[in-house]
């Protein structure tokens, strides 16, 4: 713990899901963290979900006012650090209509922060990216994905965000390879990620098991993905910031075999009793889903997705890195015991 404390780590985009838990489990072994919000009025948030985490002390926590799109705050936020987890990623409340609105700041904030790292000599960044750039736009059947593979953004049914974090992280590889360059990156590629809030902000994969519990999905799409838990995401971005292996490597973060809407809804259902009574227990069918996403840009999306199932290995994690995610049941309950909970305050 000690020794540990004469690390100095930036976390970016601390008030996210991702982020806080990232900074709890840094704190919780020792390392003196420091993190990046977009105004520090939103200090107290960041805070608030620590303490509701259960960190003992904040004394190790320091902030910065930084945001993606601007270079201003940047370099005092980095200068003196050992390492930096990049897990904040600009993200819109809705798609916007040109694409670049999404591909332009995702990729140049990657790069601002990558580009302050390396003259400030740190040693390693971490980037989060996704298995958005894995796995789409290449129709391959029967194929177990791994860290080898890339999406395709060139093809038209890759949607813009998918688009996005596949021209990031190309983008940031591009930048680390260039000759001259000591910098160390590794980069974390998460599918979907699940696991207990800290806050009362509701990540994208949370909001469908709070759409679940509602009763707002009266039958599920059959649409597939694969889970994993917020606090195993996090594990496997500080194994990767300190393993001699990890530099130059890209890690897939997931857990176990694919799930459908229905399958996260009967997990749910099978486990809460009454207070799941609303969660849907038939599934919508394909041609219905295809109706309602021709008049819904929220959906058109997901329509190139239906009835695809995809198989993720993760053995790359656990062979180099000794990693040992909880299992996808335990990731999905988990969301539903802190969304009830949430609910519960909110009364």
């Amino acid at each position: 713990m000690k020794q540990n404390s004469n690390q100095i780590v930036l976390v970016t985009g601390g008030t996210g899901f991702l982020a806080s838990h990232c900074i709890l489990q840094l704190l919780e072994l020792g390392y003196t963290v420091r993190t990046t919000v977009r105004s520090l009025e939103r200090k107290e948030e960041v805070l608030a979900m620590l303490n509701f985490g259960g960190v003992e002390s904040t004394e190790r926590l320091s902030f910065y006012a930084a945001d993606l799109r601007e270079d201003e705050g940047w370099q005092n936020a980095i200068s003196g650090c050992n390492f930096v987890l990049h897990v904040a990623s600009p993200f819109p409340a809705k798609m916007p209509k040109d694409e670049n609105e999404l591909i332009v700041p995702a990729s140049e904030g990657s790069l601002r922060v990558l580009k302050i790292a390396k003259q400030e000599k740190v040693r390693r960044v971490v980037l989060t990216s996704s298995f958005a750039a894995v796995g789409y736009g290449h129709g391959k059947t029967a194929h177990v994905f791994n860290e080898t593979d890339w999406t395709d953004p060139g093809n038209p049914n890759v949607s813009a965000y998918v688009k996005s974090k596949t021209i990031a992280e190309q983008a940031a590889w591009e930048f680390v390879e260039e000759p001259g360059n000591n910098l160390e990156l590794a980069v974390i590629n998460p599918v979907a990620i699940f696991g207990p809030l800290l806050g009362d902000h509701l990540s994208t994969s949370l909001g469908i098991i709070k759409q679940l519990l509602d009763g707002k999905v009266k039958a599920a799409p059959k649409i597939y993905f694969t889970a994993v838990d917020v606090r195993d995401v996090a594990d496997l971005h500080i194994k990767a910031m300190t393993h001699p292996q990890a530099s130059g490597e890209r890690f897939l973060a997931c857990t176990g075999s694919s799930l459908s809407i229905l399958n996260v809804a009967m997990i749910v259902k099978q486990n809460f009793g009454v207070k799941a009574r609303k969660v849907p227990e038939r599934e919508l069918p394909n041609w219905l889903m295809r109706l309602v996403g021709a008049f819904s840009s929220q959906m058109k999306p997901f329509l190139n997705e239906l009835g695809k199932i995809k198989q993720i290995s993760n053995e790359k994690a656990r062979n180099v890195l000794s990693w040992q995610p909880r299992s996808h049941e335990e990731a999905i309950l988990s969301s539903a015991v802190s969304i009830l909970k949430l609910e519960n305050q909110e009364k």
